[in-house]
């Protein structure tokens, strides 16, 4: 099972925003998506921050109490990002992934910061589903 890399299971077009973007603008693409959240990037595609549905909801409350779209991503991310290679072993990410830990990570190529995919604690598990089936198969 340490053959199975992040590569292999991530999503490699993911929802992202840009710290410029209102929050308004933000919550229609994380309600459209199947995902939490997502990576910010700047314009180049390196990853700056991430976006959460629980940042949302924390910046929206007080926006929607004073009727004000003048929030921007950039206001409410979280700057310090986990993300993780592409090459990076499922299991090694299983074990990271503990409680209290992201359930989605940013794939990033290592030299350049920049976003390849999005892997989910859900990827992971299919992988790992995959790979007990395939090998309860061969002990049949």
């Amino acid at each position: 099972m340490d053959s199975l890399k992040v590569k292999d299971y991530m999503t490699r077009h993911p929802v992202t925003f840009d710290s410029g973007m209102t929050l308004s603008i933000a919550l229609e693409k994380v309600i459209h998506s199947e995902h939490f959240g997502g990576p910010v990037v700047d314009e180049s595609g390196k990853v700056i921050g991430f976006l959460s549905e629980q940042d949302l909801l924390d910046k929206l409350v007080k926006v929607g109490y004073h009727c004000q779209d003048t929030h921007v991503v950039g206001d409410c991310m979280n700057r310090e990002v986990c993300a993780v290679s592409p090459e990076l072993s499922i299991i090694e990410l299983a074990h990271m992934m503990k409680v209290g830990r992201p359930k989605v990570y940013p794939v990033i190529e290592e030299e350049d910061n920049r976003l390849v995919g999005l892997i989910t604690r859900r990827s992971v598990l299919k992988a790992i589903e995959k790979s007990l089936v395939a090998c309860f198969q061969h002990q049949v």
